[in-house]
């Protein structure tokens, strides 16, 4: 695997953000005084200074957490980064060091739950969600499920019995997977005359989602080479059983909830043509950082899709004039919500950013899988 190109690419023309990962995650040259000037350059960005004026006094950043932006004609966010979700995210993306005040400050706040409480009742609905906010964790819907996500991404995701405690039942939804060979094993159906009488799971049931797989991709204490295998398996049979045009519900309460991104649908490889969901690219790097290599089919069939992508100059492109991929396209992503890719490059107005976004995207990626095959 030579990515000798893409790198050279990168270093030539990237920003702060992907110099500073490229060089202290993936080449592991970074001196000290090089570690300093560029967090310093990253630090000066407009989304890190936005961050700084979202932080409270008690270390909290934002209001709620993949909340409400308005509340009955109040504006509550003037932008998605006060919403504590997107703050974490952009900590996290930008390699923020975990002893950094604004995280550790960040993370203590969530650990604290005079504060969290306050946090959540700033408007009614999120009182109730705070005083339920362990119901549906096993199938990562529950408002504790989010926040132990989120610290577990900004480095703080192995260091408590508590965050442990989580990885465990991540690693239950998983498991969960490979006992069933439909999901009509698991799936209710409501007995009610509504028209969206989708089938549904109980809260309790264990099943695996998107926070779900970000918790253990950014933590470490759970593997073993057995659990690693585990995962692999599970994601070769989420592929198989699962149906494109599956519809689930989650029952918390008496509500019916679309469930955070579960992985209740086939996983599509990368394919520099197609952009298949709104979060395609980050959901493939997640998954290669469990550390199963090419043992997950749609990991090994997308590092060959970009392995051939980037042949001529190591440059990652993708068909963004395409009518399907206008509607996912990175060109629109601008801040880190739960809803969008990883967006690195502070300005994509500059000529070559997103080949930068999506280059550096390949080095992570295919330095992933190949170091664990």
């Amino acid at each position: 695997m030579d990515l000798s190109k893409s790198i050279d690419f990168l270093l030539e023309n990237a920003g702060p953000v992907i110099q500073y990962r490229l060089r202290k995650e993936i080449l592991h040259n970074l001196s000290k005084i090089d570690e300093e000037g560029l967090l310093e350059r990253i630090y000066q960005t407009l989304h890190f200074k936005l961050i700084q004026s979202y932080i409270k006094p008690n270390g909290y950043i934002g209001s709620g957490m993949h909340s409400w932006d308005n509340w009955r004609g109040t504006v509550l966010h003037e932008t998605p980064l006060q919403d504590g979700e997107a703050a974490a995210r952009l900590l996290s993306y930008y390699a923020i060091p975990k002893d950094h005040p604004f995280v550790s400050n960040y993370v203590a706040a969530m650990r604290d739950e005079d504060v969290l409480r306050h946090e959540f009742s700033y408007i009614p609905p999120e009182i109730s969600r705070f005083e339920n906010r362990f119901e549906g964790i096993n199938n990562g819907n529950g408002l504790m499920a989010l926040i132990y996500t989120m610290q577990a991404m900004m480095g703080y995701g192995d260091d408590t019995s508590e965050v442990r405690w989580f990885q465990q039942i991540c690693l239950k939804g998983f498991r969960r997977v490979l006992e069933v060979d439909s999901l009509d094993e698991i799936l209710k159906t409501r007995k009610s005359k509504n028209k969206y009488n989708y089938p549904y799971i109980e809260a309790d049931e264990y099943f695996p989602d998107s926070y779900t797989l970000a918790m253990l991709a950014y933590t470490q204490s759970w593997r073993t080479a057995e659990t690693i295998q585990m995962l692999a398996d599970s994601l070769n049979h989420i592929n198989a059983i699962m149906k494109p045009d599956t519809n689930m519900h989650v029952k918390i309460g008496s509500n019916y909830y679309g469930p955070g991104f579960a992985l209740n649908r086939p996983i599509r490889a990368f394919k520099p043509d197609v952009i298949d969901t709104i979060t395609y690219r980050r959901t493939l790097t997640e998954i290669a950082m469990l550390g199963v290599g090419e043992r997950v089919g749609v990991i090994r069939e997308s590092a060959a899709n970009i392995e051939n992508a980037i042949d001529t100059d190591g440059i990652l492109r993708m068909r963004f004039d395409l009518p399907h991929n206008k509607r996912y396209s990175p060109k629109s992503i601008e801040y880190p919500t739960a809803y969008v890719d990883v967006r690195l490059e502070p300005d994509y107005k500059k000529k070559g950013a997103i080949d930068c976004d999506l280059t550096f995207w390949a080095v992570q990626f295919l330095t992933l899988v190949k170091g664990s095959s």
